[in-house]
Formats: structure tokens, C-alpha cells, sequence
């Protein structure tokens, strides 16, 4: 079967490895008709996230159809719709039965303590083989599927794998109340996702800072103001317009991406050697109103210890932060989706082939315009 192959930093490869077969009662082998690249994965590509594998295949959102389940996967047949969640969870541990899927105390073979697995990621996360293929494995698939409603398209639900789950899980951290001022850091498409996950809490203003212009156009049609960073001051700007107050919530959905001093692979060569301005945490701490609330979802590399934890300390902020329990929020998601409240697909900018994922890569990579949220077809889908 074809798939996106990791094989050294800066070079991946559409190759044609072996079809995955069950390991476990708890597998199921899916066929997939959709998945997508996400900037986790450029992270890895350019290796500012460290240890993948040379032969891993990349990915962590797929959809497609169930082929086979193992004998301890009672709740699904083959033939049936589904969404991966791209966390791996057992859902039998004391951390999963509380809800904390990303941190499965079974899911990861490195140990309790070597945090969350997920697919198409480095050593320390499993390893496990991605969903940019034709069709995968999926371990713990009795948790970790979730069956799509027939109102619910692939391309919607390809959303629901991972950024919009991450966008809702986000806005959730930050405690979004009805009439709250939310800054949103990063127009990509896990922020995309959080202005309509905001909308969905009652958020009062949505303010929306990046400085690519299609994206903070998407931003503007999805419902928020936006400020542009290379054209203004995002700290004094959002002052300006909070009546010199501040926002009550920021949420972080850019992380390592927050600032360009270069090309992006030097800009994240730069923060894995911890040198690079991170802009993005300075930026929430400074604009947040007192009192007020820093959620983090976007992604940072362990080498990333910087935090201005004085000027928070001194406004009274509360910063909660962390990993997606995506299975907590699949479901209801896509019962959403089916009721027509929201439509994620607004954010899907190409349908792509599964066999053009490298040009693919290279334009997201490249921030090319209009180059958002990428979804890859197998020819079979």
C-alpha cells in the first residue's frame, strides 16, 4: 500500500510498504478514505520535535472504514464509518476512566511516565505508524474509533481526528464564559478551530492575531477581529480595543510557530536550541487582563523551558495547558456536526491525493496562500 514515509530530517517519501495486519485483541485494521497533514507533522519533518524513526509513517487524523477488529473490539463491524482519535488511549485506566485519555497510564510501551501516544510520531510517543496511508492499524480501537453519523461527511469528520477536538479542548481550558473577550494567538488550523469553538461557548469578541493574510481573512469570515503583528503592536492594539483592560481569556494555538525570524526551519532549529524570542506566552501574558486566563494547546518541544512566570505571577493569571483528550470530544463533536450547529469544513482549504502528499507538505510547508488545511485521499476513497 502507499503511504507518507518519514526517513531522515527534511525527507519524506511516498513509498509503498506492507499492508498492516491486528496485533492485539484490542486492534482493528482500517481502510482509510481521508487524512491530513497537520503542522505537528512539519515539526517532525524538520526535527525541532526530535526522535522519529527513519521508516515511521506520518499522520495523526485519519477516517475510513473498518476492514477487521480483534477479538476484544466489541463495538464495532467491519464495514462501519469511523474517526481515529489521533490520541492513544487504553480506556480501562484510572486516567482514562477520569476523562485524561493523553495521558493513558497502558497506551505508551515506553512507561506511565513518558506521557501521550499518539500515531506517526517520534520514539518517545510509542513509536506507531501513522494514518497518511491507505490503511492502518489502530490500537485500543474499542476506544480510540468512534463511529461517524450518516449526516456526517468524511471531510467534516477528518476535522473532528484532531484540530477541532484540540480547538474545543482549548476553549474549555480557558473557561469561556458568555460575553468574554478571547484573544486567539495563531490563525492556523487549530486557531481557525478555536474561533468556532468560542463561538460555541458564547464568547463575547473573538480577536484573532497572526500576520498571514488569507488566514486572517478566514478568521474575519469565521466571526472574529483580527490583528496583523507585522502591521501593529498585537499588545497595545488588543488594549486599545478592550477599552485598555485586556482580553479575559487568552488561548495560545500557535506555540513554536509564534515568531518568524526566518525560514521556518530555521525559526524552529532556533527555539530547539532555545535562542528564538517566544513571542506568542509573552504576548498572552502581557495582553491578558488581571485575573484573567492563558490556555496553551499550541505545541512545544520538550527544550522549551521559557515562561515569563513573574509577570504572571503579578497579574493573578491562571495558565492551564496540556495535551488533547480527543475521545472525550469526538462524540460529541460529531453529534454537533450532524445537527447543523457547526461545520468545520470551512477550514479545509485542498483535497489532495494521497500520491501528491509531498508537494502537498512542501506547500503547507511553504505557507503558500491559501494553503490552510490539507486533506490526502487514497486513490481507493
Amino acid at each position: 500500500m502507499k503511504a507518507i514515509v518519514y526517513r531522515g530530517e527534511g525527507d519524506i517519501r511516498s513509498e509503498n510498504v506492507a499492508e498492516p495486519k491486528l496485533e492485539a485483541s484490542t486492534d482493528a485494521v482500517v481502510r482509510l478514505t481521508g487524512s491530513a497533514i497537520c503542522g505537528t507533522d512539519l515539526h517532525f519533518v524538520r526535527q525541532s520535535f526530535k526522535g522519529v524513526k527513519p521508516g515511521t509513517i506520518l499522520g495523526h487524523e485519519g477516517v475510513g472504514v473498518v476492514e477487521q477488529v480483534g477479538e476484544h473490539v466489541r463495538n464495532f463491524a467491519p464495514g462501519d464509518r469511523v474517526v481515529i482519535c489521533s490520541t492513544i488511549a487504553c480506556g480501562s485506566c484510572v486516567y482514562c476512566r477520569a476523562g485524561y485519555y493523553s495521558q493513558c497510564d497502558n497506551a505508551n510501551p515506553n512507561g506511565k511516565q513518558a506521557g501521550t501516544a499518539f500515531f506517526g510520531g517520534p520514539e518517545a510517543t510509542g513509536p506507531f505508524n501513522g494514518l497518511q496511508a491507505e490503511k492502518a492499524r489502530v490500537p485500543f480501537a474499542h476506544i480510540g474509533m468512534v463511529r461517524i453519523p450518516d449526516a456526517v461527511t468524511d471531510d467534516q469528520a477528518i476535522l473532528v481526528s484532531d484540530i477541532f477536538p484540540t480547538a474545543y479542548f482549548g476553549a474549555e481550558l480557558a473557561d469561556i464564559r458568555p460575553g468574554h473577550v478571547v484573544v486567539v494567538l495563531g490563525c492556523g488550523p487549530v486557531g481557525l478551530a478555536t474561533i468556532l469553538s468560542a463561538h460555541l461557548m458564547s464568547a463575547g469578541r473573538i480577536i484573532a492575531v497572526d500576520h498571514e493574510s488569507d488566514r486572517l481573512e478566514k478568521a474575519r469570515e469565521l466571526g472574529a477581529e483580527i490583528v496583523d503583528f507585522d502591521r501593529e503592536d498585537p499588545v497595545e492594539t488588543i488594549r486599545a480595543l478592550t477599552g485598555g483592560i485586556g482580553p479575559d481569556r487568552v488561548i495560545d494555538a500557535v506555540g513554536i510557530d509564534a515568531e518568524k525570524p526566518g525560514t521556518d526551519r530555521e525559526k524552529d532549529k532556533a527555539f530547539a536550541a532555545g535562542n528564538a524570542p517566544k513571542t506568542a506566552l509573552d504576548w498572552a501574558v502581557e495582553m491578558l487582563a488581571k485575573a484573567g486566563t492563558l490556555s496553551i494547546i499550541g505545541v512545544y518541544p520538550l527544550e522549551f523551558t521559557t515562561f515569563p512566570i513573574g509577570k504572571a505571577m503579578n497579574k493573578n493569571l491562571t495558565l492551564r495547558m496540556g495535551n488533547c483528550n480527543h475521545r472525550k470530544y469526538v462524540p460529541m463533536l460529531l453529534d454537533l456536526i450532524a445537527s447543523g450547529k457547526v461545520d468545520p469544513t470551512r477550514i479545509i482549504s485542498q483535497k489532495e491525493p494521497l500520491k501528491a502528499g509531498i508537494d502537498a507538505y512542501k506547500a503547507f510547508d511553504e505557507h503558500e496562500p491559501g494553503w490552510i488545511k490539507v486533506k490526502l485521499e487514497p486513490a481507493e476513497a
